[in-house]
């Protein structure tokens, strides 16, 4: 009859390890996967930000341009009345 309780209390010990570090490597898993999905809709957003800033970057481009257009259309009328422009 003991050795029924040692090989019951043995089985009882190792089924408890087995469950508990099968929850344990789960846990880590659903951890990891939440982790790359994190890091990616991380990656997504920087290459979001750099599109934008891009897009920027040539709206300014030509914001300068017409500015220098404007400037170069309105610089005879300030020599005519002695307003000083800049070069």
């Amino acid at each position: 009859m003991a050795f029924v309780l040692v090989i019951l209390t043995l089985f009882t010990i190792v089924a408890v390890v087995v469950i508990t570090q099968a929850l344990k490597t789960a846990r880590a898993k659903t951890k990891s996967m939440a982790e790359i999905a994190r890091d990616e809709a991380y990656r997504k957003l920087a290459e979001e930000a750099v599109s934008v800033q891009q897009k920027i970057a040539e709206d300014l481009s030509d914001v300068r341009v017409r500015i220098a257009s404007m400037e170069k259309m309105l610089q005879p009328w300030g020599k005519r009345i002695n307003i000083e422009t800049t070069p």
